[in-house]
């Protein structure tokens, strides 16, 4: 079962909420963009490879994704390309597209109708972690986020080229929050942008921390099983926490990079 929000939690953090579903896109893009020059500023990139997708609020069979071979660091509001369900590209000014993205993308949000966006980069820490081909141990507070709530696709064959392998990949996130790709990277999901990139940022550097504590000579003491749910469930891992653990690093790139937002208001509506 996946992680609910405890109750009570949106007295007091709470998503924000629209008129319009133009006054909806708009903000979801913002987001979207701001959030790949996130996973620039943090080197998130390892040339084409990565991708982080939003369903659109109107057409929920499509969703916002970057163009192919723009650069994260570079990547504006008007960058993001919609995607329909069969991998066209039905708005936006670019015309290329990652398959892999659409591969993957396309099955997980098919699969889940909950999840809003999915993140998924080649990352240093995650692809090294990968590679050993088991899930993460609750050594830390913040790795109880991903306690038993993140799973393992162990089947690597290539590059991703196909909606069969995008939805065996669906198979193995489930309704979790996270799944680790065996000899590829990591992939988060979350009911908002906001929360998928927090999810990944902190399984990167989980992914570091475990890689760290495994280097000593040391066996690391792994947190009980019921202090790890209670952590997960009641402290850092539900998704009102995540969309709040967002806030700083959104608050840090608005402030160093503002150019991204490049789309001033809500656009017109769109007719596909």
């Amino acid at each position: 079962m996946a992680v609910q929000n405890p109750p009570g939690i949106e007295k007091m953090i709470s998503y924000p909420q629209f008129d319009t579903v133009e006054e909806q896109r708009h903000y979801l893009k913002t987001i979207l963009a701001g959030a790949y020059r996130i996973f620039g500023k943090f080197g998130f990139s390892e040339g084409v490879a990565g991708h982080i997708t939003c369903r659109d609020p109107e057409y929920p069979h499509c969703f916002w994704v970057n163009p192919f071979g723009v650069s994260f660091r570079r990547m504006k509001m008007s960058d993001l390309v919609l995607v329909n369900e069969e991998g066209e590209i039905v708005a936006g000014k670019h015309q290329a597209l990652n398959k892999a993205a659409f591969a993957i993308h396309a099955a997980i949000h098919k699969a889940r109708p909950d999840v809003i966006a999915a993140a998924h980069s080649h990352t240093i820490y995650g692809k090294t972690w990968s590679a050993m081909g088991k899930l993460l141990d609750p050594l830390t507070q913040d790795s109880c986020i991903f306690y038993e709530d993140h799973g393992l696709f162990d089947d690597y064959t290539g590059v991703v080229d196909d909606l069969s392998e995008g939805e065996r990949i669906g198979a193995a996130l489930a309704d979790k929050k996270a799944v680790i790709l065996q000899n590829h990277g990591l992939l988060t999901v979350g009911h908002s942008i906001e929360e998928c990139i927090f999810w990944f940022v902190t399984m990167e550097r989980t992914c570091q921390s475990q890689l760290l504590a495994d280097a000593t000579r040391h066996e690391a003491i792994k947190i009980g099983h019921e202090v790890a749910l209670k952590t997960r469930n009641y402290e850092v891992g539900f998704p009102l926490a995540g969309y709040f653990s967002f806030q700083p690093m959104w608050q840090d790139i608005v402030h160093e990079q503002p150019d991204f937002m490049d789309i001033a208001a809500p656009e017109p509506a769109m007719v596909l």
